[in-house]
């Protein structure tokens, strides 16, 4: 299928595998499934009852790709319903994430769902980059909600990112673990001019010898609020570490509340917290080497989201 200009350049930003109509994929544009292909693998199912789809990975599923961007245009609320049935031992990665090019007055919005239904000793990795763009005076919204459980032994890497432009966020993340899963979590946020971005994540360590490394690295700019709520809670022998990181510029607000709970004699959780600005020495060092203060501020951005 012949993509035009504007979805093209915005799944480049969202995708940096590069999405392609080939393999395990499914296009979602404004409400609307356009294409989406299976492997013998993976299969790709519309669902029959609501808007989205469910996607069967099968055991024998090793080093693939699903790749399932979404594009929204001005004045579309989408909302979708995806569900991920991961059969044991398979090894697979799903690239996601969702842009919206807004050149209208009235609000564009994603909310989607998603559901990892993950067996014994499976790995997944998840890939979702969150994206807003267009010269239209319309808000860009995006309100993702991530529910997560993993069996005995699995391992879930989740990395997300939202890189620009997007003006309202509020997202939620719920995993639990039984025995022996793993829970890897990094977490980059952007924010500038007002905008608004909430994460609340909730971590349940259900199962002995199970783990999560929850790491949140964010930078807010403008006159924006970014608000942090992890909370790992602890319920069999478990270790869990939490960190959240913040650089802090001019009139943004940053709130970092890491919320551990121990109901288990045990349960090892950790929790870090730090807010600040740029490092003073770091710009003069990159000045040095001829570079603006705003260029070194963008180096030292972007080496701390990488």
């Amino acid at each position: 299928m012949k993509l035009d200009v504007i979805t093209e350049g915005v799944l480049k930003k969202i995708d940096d595998s590069g999405f392609k109509q080939e393999g395990a994929f499914n296009l979602r544009y404004n409400g609307q499934s356009l294409c989406h292909g299976d492997t013998d693998h993976i299969k790709i199912r519309r669902k029959e009852d609501k808007q989205g789809i469910d996607v069967y990975i099968s055991g024998e599923t090793q080093g693939e790709q699903v790749h399932i961007p979404v594009v929204v245009a001005s004045g579309m609320l989408d909302v979708v319903y995806n569900d991920f049935y991961v059969e044991e031992g398979a090894d697979v990665t799903i690239v996601a994430g969702c842009g919206i090019h807004n050149a209208g007055c009235d609000e564009a919005r994603h909310d989607g769902i998603h559901a990892f239904h993950v067996g014994k000793g499976a790995t997944v990795t998840y890939i979702e980059k969150h994206y807003g763009e267009g010269e239209g005076t319309g808000e860009k919204i995006l309100n993702p909600v991530t529910r997560i459980y993993l069996e005995e032994g699995a391992v879930f890497n989740l990395d997300t990112a939202q890189i620009g432009g997007v003006d309202s966020t509020i997202r939620k993340t719920e995993v639990t673990l039984a025995a022996q899963a793993r829970l890897n979590v990094m977490e980059k946020l952007m924010t500038h001019d007002a905008q608004t971005a909430v994460s609340d994540m909730t971590v349940e360590l259900n199962g002995a010898g199970s783990s999560a490394r929850i790491v949140s690295r964010s930078v807010a700019k403008g006159t924006s609020v970014q608000t942090f709520h992890p909370i790992a809670v602890g319920n069999a022998l478990c270790h869990a570490h939490v960190q959240c990181d913040s650089i802090i510029m001019e009139k943004a607000q940053i709130s970092s509340i890491p919320e551990i709970n121990a109901r288990d004699v045990d349960a090892q959780i950790i929790h870090e917290a730090a807010i600040g600005r740029i490092n003073n020495d770091q710009i003069l060092k990159l000045r040095t080497l001829g570079m603006t203060e705003e260029e070194a501020e963008a180096v030292i951005i972007e080496d701390f989201l990488a």
